[in-house]
This record gives C-alpha cells, sequence and structure tokens, in this order.
C-alpha cells in the first residue's frame, strides 16, 4: 500500500468457461495474464466461502471454508487426481451441485489412495492438522445436507445444540462424507493457492475481502453460539444490519446475528484471531466490511421487518485491532468506511493507520467538500469507479440527470468526451495509492453487467463476462494509462 497501484475487482464466479459459474482453472490463469499485459497489479475479490443458495458471497456458510464450487474439478482429471468416470458436470439446482461436490472429493480421496499418491494424502493429512476449523465445518455440511439443508437452528435440538452423543453418533457412522468434506476445503486451498502462487509470480498481489458478519446459518455460529447474542434455541433477539442510506429508504436488514464483544474479550478475541489466519493464508491484502461496526453497530429487533427501528451500539473499538496487531503485527488491511461514518470512526481507521475508500460514484452530489471528490482523495486510500454494491459505470451515467452530468464535467474539467472513461482517468490519476476498477468498467458495460443491487434477494451475483467482450485495444489504454499515473513500478 505504500506503493501507487491499479487494480481489477472481478469475484471468480464471474471468470469466463463451460462450467455453471467462473472456477479456478486455466481461465483465472488467463485473467492473470491479462492483468498484467494491462499492467495492473492488484486482482480483488469478493468472499470466497461457500454460499447459500442465493450465491451471496456475504452470507457464507463459513467464515473459513473455500465455495466448493470454484473448485476446478474438470483440472483435477486433467492432473490424474479423479477419474473421468467419477467427473459429474455441475447443473441448475444447487444444492444437488453441493452433492456432486462431495461425491467428487470423496471418488478423487478414494483416487489418490488407491494410486497411492503419498505426496498428495501427506498433503491433505498436513492440511487437517493445520485448519482447526474445518472438522466442524465438515460436520455441520454433513448434517446440513441429512438434514434437507434446513439451517441449524431448526435441527432436531439434539444436534443443534452439539449434544457430544448425538455427534458422536453421527461421526462413527458418516466418517468416510466427513473425511470427503475436508478434503473437497483441501482440494479447495490447493488450487486456490496455485492461482495466487502465479499471480504473485506475475507482480499481481491477491485482495480479499473480509464481511464483518457471518450468516445465522453457518458453521461459525453452530460450532461456536457463545461468540453471539443467541437465546437458548439459537435464535436471535437482534440482528445486524445499517440505518436508512443511499442504497436503501428502509435501511438494510441484514439478519446476522451480533457478536457477543465481551465473551470475545475475555477470550482475547481467540476467534477472530483464527480468522483472520485464514484471510492471511489466502491474499496478500484484505478489505474489511463495514469497518464502522467494530466503533459502534446498528442494533434491529429480530421482530422488525426493516432497519429503520434500530440503535447504535459500540463495538470493541480500539482494543480489538491491538489484540489483533498483537497476535500478526501490522495487519495489510483494508477498511470499508463508507455509510454513516463518524468522527469516532475516522479515528479509529487512523488510529491503525488504515485505508479508507473513496467512490466516484459518491463524488458529484454539488457538495465542494464531499470526501470523494478526486481532489479531496488522500494517499492512504482506495479509490473506487464503484464496487459490487454500485451499479456499472456506464449504467449509472445513463441513469443520472443532465444536471449532474453537467457537474461531472465542470469536476472534471472535460468537455464532448465519454465521462465513463473521464472518470476512469480521474481515478487513476488519483494521489490515492491504490485504485481498484470493477471489470464491468473495464469492459465499459451497461446496468444489466451489475453484480449486486442492496437490499434485493434476486438476480444477484450471476454476472460472468466473456473473452470476446475484451480485446487487444482495452488492455493496451489500460496499461498505457497505468504508466501515465505511475502505478506501474515494474
Amino acid at each position: 500500500m505504500a506503493d501507487r497501484r491499479s487494480g481489477i475487482l472481478l469475484h471468480p464466479t464471474s471468470l469466463p468457461g463451460d462450467e455453471v459459474q467462473g472456477v479456478l482453472d486455466s481461465n483465472a490463469r488467463r485473467f492473470i495474464d491479462f492483468l498484467k499485459a494491462a499492467k495492473q497489479s492488484v486482482w480483488q475479490v469478493l468472499p470466497m466461502g461457500p454460499t447459500h443458495s442465493d450465491r451471496s458471497p456475504y452470507q457464507c456458510l463459513s467464515a473459513h471454508a473455500g465455495n466448493p464450487l470454484l473448485i476446478s474439478w474438470q483440472s483435477l482429471l486433467e492432473a490424474g487426481l479423479l477419474l473421468k468416470e467419477n467427473l459429474i458436470p455441475l447443473g441448475s439446482s444447487f444444492e444437488e451441485n453441493l452433492r456432486a461436490c462431495v461425491y467428487m472429493s470423496q471418488a478423487s480421496l478414494k483416487h489418490c489412495r488407491n494410486s497411492k499418491k503419498d505426496d498428495i494424502l501427506e498433503q491433505f493429512q498436513n492440511f487437517v492438522v493445520k485448519h482447526r476449523w474445518l472438522r466442524d465445518y465438515a460436520l455441520y455440511q454433513l448434517i446440513r445436507a441429512k438434514e434437507n439443508f434446513k439451517p441449524w437452528y431448526q435441527w432436531q435440538p439434539a444436534l443443534r445444540d452439539r449434544s457430544l452423543r448425538a455427534l458422536e453418533e453421527i461421526i462413527d457412522s458418516h466418517e468416510e462424507e466427513i473425511e470427503a468434506q475436508c478434503f473437497q476445503q483441501f482440494l479447495f486451498f490447493k488450487q486456490w493457492l496455485e492461482i495466487k502462487d502465479y499471480a504473485n509470480e506475475n507482480g499481481i498481489l491477491m485482495f480479499g475481502d473480509l464481511p464483518i458478519f457471518v450468516a445465522h446459518d453457518s458453521a461459525d455460529v453452530w460450532a461456536n453460539r457463545r461468540c453471539f447474542q443467541l437465546d437458548e434455541s439459537g435464535l436471535c433477539s437482534v440482528i445486524a444490519g445499517v440505518p436508512p442510506d443511499y442504497f436503501s429508504e428502509t435501511g438494510q436488514r441484514w439478519g446476522n446475528p451480533l457478536y457477543d464483544w465481551s465473551y470475545l474479550a475475555e477470550t482475547s478475541y481467540e476467534w477472530w484471531v483464527q480468522r483472520i489466519k485464514t484471510q492471511l493464508e489466502m491474499f496478500d491484502l484484505f478489505r474489511i466490511d463495514h469497518f464502522r461496526g467494530f466503533e459502534a453497530y446498528w442494533e434491529i429487533p429480530a421482530t422488525e421487518d426493516t432497519a429503520i427501528n434500530g440503535r447504535w451500539v459500540k463495538g470493541p473499538g480500539a482494543a480489538f485491532f491491538q489484540a489483533l496487531e498483537s497476535h500478526f503485527g501490522v495487519l495489510p488491511l483494508v477498511a470499508e468506511d463508507l455509510g454513516v461514518i463518524t468522527h469516532e470512526v475516522i479515528q479509529l481507521r487512523d488510529q491503525f493507520n488504515f485505508p479508507g475508500m473513496r467512490i466516484m460514484q459518491f463524488a458529484f452530489d454539488g457538495d465542494p467538500n464531499n470526501s470523494y471528490l478526486p481532489h479531496h482523495h488522500i494517499e492512504n486510500c482506495v479509490v473506487y469507479t464503484g464496487t459490487h454494491d454500485n451499479n456499472t459505470l456506464r449504467g449509472w451515467l445513463r441513469a443520472l440527470d443532465e444536471s449532474v452530468l453537467n457537474t461531472i464535467r465542470e469536476v472534471l474539467k472535460v468537455e464532448n468526451v465519454d465521462l465513463a472513461s473521464a472518470i476512469i482517468k480521474a481515478a487513476m490519476e488519483s494521489v490515492a495509492n491504490l485504485v481498484i476498477l470493477p471489470m464491468q468498467d473495464v469492459l465499459d458495460l451497461a446496468e444489466d453487467a451489475r453484480m449486486n443491487t442492496p437490499g434485493t434477494t434476486e438476480n444477484n451475483w450471476h454476472w460472468r463476462f466473456q473473452w470476446t467482450e475484451l480485446n487487444t485495444e482495452q488492455t493496451e489504454n489500460l496499461a498505457a494509462l497505468s504508466v501515465s499515473s505511475s502505478r506501474y513500478n515494474q
């Protein structure tokens, strides 16, 4: 973060390919080759965990595990880790795809043993020992499938409440399936770290994303109920969200359980320490989504249908980050400091010298003091044309009134030029050390390429690009802009 850099935001599910979504295959390496050719040095992704059926990476089934639907099973076949007769093409049914992934993981593990691939098996055993969260996650996934994918707090009480006898019975009768779940995670991490190594070898940093909250229906909450504000049945009396804001007049009712920060402090934030370890294994730097929740979070009664009737409650503040830095030293962390930001939030961010975020789409409201305006940027921040929650730059511009378009022209001091290109150029020329462009904006795509619309649950997280949408001229123009804005230092 001390060097001037630029990069691209693209979640791996949006990679091209023949699978039902992008996977960690040759297309990921080809994307890295594109980044290098375009003289970009950062690849930012969204959270990589296993999702619920809505595919939102911000409501994952685990804060540690990888999404099995990102595994390239074809690559395992080509590497001799899976037999052709065990390869199941994934289809449109989300739950059946998960079952297919377990089957292929089990078949791959059996094949590795039968063919005496001792190096792989030794790596697997080391992986199991290293990742303390793994057995709970595997057991959770097994039971969840047996319970027809119902959330854990709707399971029979003995399983819901982790009765030792009930869990031992499950383990004794399903050891192979549990081991297959563990091996599946080994395969995911193996493929992901190979992609990360390839990126690093080519001068590309991998930039991750860490949601502050975890999903109620997740292995983390089921296995660590004491860390969260839950009743005896595992239900929430209060939930997370944000008050009314730019995105929604009624706020956003996320539904995540809130942390019991007093208990976490008593345990020296061990649950969080383990979570950060996973991020540091997977990424070179990472963003914490909803950073302001560490200073104060919006608490909503679970009975409320919207986020309007909530209240601000103080978070752990500086003590939390001091505890993390005592374990890890200086963290390569970016603070997502959007939304309702107070002086206390800014003070917490700056106390630890975390870069904040500036969004170009938020800059042109006519307020000369707007901190998102290019001339108000600072070095220690990350500038985006937009995030995964914004419309694409082209789609956003198409929806603006002429008065706002004129404001953009006045601020950027341009006339008769393409405003999307002008905004990208202004972002790249910012004093900010890091600029991130969503791939949709690099390709100049309209609103139908939007990744997510906050407050909605339909038609999100499905966008993918095609290699035919990317041409040599776009790559060369981005490379030239990176050089002219002093963001290419290799």
